[in-house]
């Protein structure tokens, strides 16, 4: 039935697992799954396995996986924050793709390119990849960071910068004109125009209003459909006014991302997102000629690399211009060096033009996909030949010759609230925290914190722990805290000692390190959330004691065996995930009516009584 259908489910269970085979693998050998992906693509590609023989219809149903990528990255930028990126946007953004597209125009002139050739295949390259930054943002964690604000902000204008290019790639044609003029180029714009507005009445308007409607139904399927509906008309509406697809998809989010229902739609959006997006690095892949690879591979090599070499100074040269330090602007560099996917469309349509020939769209589309291929090779060489950039220590003060009755050190949510407490009573503190920030936002606030690392011997000793009567180690880092527990029992052992703990594993690792008190750092707080649940359920006080009193007993009884040696040892809970045996509560029944009238409900504490 499949195959009467026209579709081959061999083909369709290919390209998935292959996905799911490469992905993971990549991931684990620490090379991100993109590059897994990437390769999964080649090897059953038509170049190579030949399991599809034309990538390019994966291609265009997998580029609706960037559409929905920049519409969850739009719901992550409320219209004042972008509002404030705007610098970033047309200066920073401009000033690259500017700077970097000259540079390698001119590149391309000095190795015997004609001047639209080169131009076009520079200006191709300077469109980096949203979907290879992006996803290896958001797999590092960075997409929050200011490394990832202002990543977010050259791929924005470098979609905007795809409209003008094809209107260059028009006037540099040698073919004649089908009857354009001005007034029609007018019409566009006007049409862009009035597409822009439509997009900004309608999510202003009336989308609120639409899913506040479709929510009532209580339909999650109608919710999805709507999601989707929202995503794929936007990037429509805007592929119809001449502009990028993944522009409206993004500008569908932000309008959106003010809205009650934006978790909503996220959720809905991601499982889709995350597949397509990975079948779209697969038809990267499977797109790569490989008999254009073996045929011209000299070419490929020095355009591939000359083009990311030139491409990456230029873009360090615009970081420093514009006050980037230089961890972050060889970080960028590293990260944007490749070209992507709007080349493609920029060199099919100079292709069709006239502009470039046949064989020239060949490799500059190869020299795209194998720089997407090389990038996470690039970064993560970068990464491991830098070193994390020293803090900048201006207006902060190093400990030297402090003389507290108590030595805190780290000053994050934890330390805080600690040292909240000591100076209410007039204690005399003194704080040490490495990071720099945190200690010129504590001034403001009335906190003198000292900047240094607690876990060297003479920092501690210059922040006066050989005369402190208490040492407090309240930092997030469990090798720290355990490097400075071991120095102060071993250069400090008058001084009180008490230290944050990660986990119970660390807390383990603290008791048996012979510290005078530890906590877990969660701990306190899911008590007394637990009580409270509990008296919300209509326990009474006493109940609730009892029971947490109950709680504390067995967890201490928990640890003590585990200290022990007993049934615990080898077994992973030192490391806070191995399964506690036996009941953890003492069954009891809920005194509590049934939401619905009806008998007592059980008590999670345990099943009820038989009968």
């Amino acid at each position: 039935m499949a195959a009467e259908s026209g579709v081959n489910l061999a083909q369709v269970v290919a390209v998935l697992g292959a996905g799911v085979i490469a992905g993971p693998i990549f991931k684990r050998l620490g090379f991100g799954s993109i590059l897994g992906y990437l390769v999964a693509g080649i090897i059953i590609g038509p170049f190579a396995l030949g399991v599809l023989e034309e990538p390019e219809t994966i291609l265009h149903i997998a580029e609706l996986g960037v559409i929905m990528f920049l519409f969850v990255i739009g719901l992550e930028m409320r219209p004042s924050r972008l509002w404030n990126m705007r610098r970033d946007i047309f200066g920073l953004g401009a000033a690259q793709v500017i700077g970097c597209g000259a540079a390698m125009t001119l590149a391309g002139i000095a190795f015997g390119l004609p001047p639209a050739v080169a131009f076009i295949g520079s200006m191709g390259f300077v469109l980096s990849s949203t979907a290879v930054i992006m996803q290896m943002l958001e797999e590092r964690g960075e997409t929050t960071t200011p490394l990832g604000q202002r990543a977010v902000s050259i791929l924005l204008l470098e979609d905007l910068a795809i409209v003008p290019l094809l209107g260059v790639v028009a006037l540099l044609s040698p073919r004649p004109e089908t009857g354009g003029s001005w007034a029609v180029d007018v019409l566009i714009a006007l049409g862009a125009l009035g597409a822009l507005v439509g997009l900004f009445i309608a999510g202003r308007y009336l989308l609120n209003p639409l899913f506040r409607l479709l929510s009532a139904a209580r339909a999650r399927e109608v919710m999805t459909a709507a999601a989707l509906a929202v995503v794929l008309g936007a990037a429509w509406v805007m592929d119809l006014s001449g502009l990028s697809m993944a522009m409206g998809a993004f500008l569908a989010g932000v309008l959106l991302s003010e809205s009650a229902y934006r978790h909503q739609l996220e959720a809905d959006v991601e499982p889709f997102r995350g597949l397509l997006l990975g079948l779209f690095f697969i038809a990267v892949g499977m797109s790569l000629d490989l008999g254009v690879v073996a045929a011209e591979w000299r070419v490929l090599a020095i355009t591939v690399l000359g083009l990311m070499t030139v491409k990456a100074l230029g873009i360090f040269v615009v970081a420093k211009l514009f006050k980037a330090r230089t961890g972050e602007a060889v970080s960028r560099a590293a990260l944007f060096a490749q070209g992507g996917e709007f080349a493609f469309v920029l060199y099919s349509a100079a292709a069709a033009a006239g502009v470039i020939g046949a064989r020239d769209n060949a490799i500059f589309t190869a020299a795209v996909i194998l720089s997407m291929i090389l990038t996470p090779f690039v970064v993560m060489g970068v990464r491991a030949l830098t070193r994390p950039e020293e803090q900048d220590t201006d207006g902060v003060e190093e400990p030297d010759g402090l003389a507290g009755s108590v030595l805190v050190v780290g000053f994050g949510r934890f330390g805080q609230v600690v040292c909240q407490s000591l100076l209410a009573r007039g204690v005399d503190v003194s704080i040490l925290d490495i990071n720099t920030n945190r200690i010129r936002n504590a001034e403001p606030f009335g906190f003198k914190v000292y900047y240094g690392d607690g876990s060297r011997p003479e920092i501690l000793h210059a922040a006066g722990a050989h005369k402190a009567r208490l040492i407090a180690v309240c930092i997030e880092d469990v090798k720290a805290a355990n490097l400075i527990v071991e120095l102060a029992k071993a250069e400090f052992p008058h001084a009180t000692l008490m230290v944050r703990a990660f986990d119970r594993g660390h807390a383990l690792d603290l008791i048996k390190a012979g510290v005078d008190y530890q906590i877990r750092e969660t701990f306190e707080s899911a008590m007394t959330f637990g009580a409270q649940a509990l008296e919300a359920l209509g326990l009474t006080p006493e109940e609730v004691a009892e029971t947490s009193a109950d709680i504390r007993e067995r967890d201490e009884e928990r640890l003590a065996l585990e200290m022990t040696g007993g049934i615990y040892a080898g077994v992973g809970l030192l490391h806070g995930n191995a399964p506690i045996p036996g009941p953890l509560f003492k069954p009891r029944r809920l005194k509590t009516p049934a939401a619905d009238g009806g008998a007592a409900q059980s008590d999670p504490k345990g099943p009820p009584e038989p009968g």
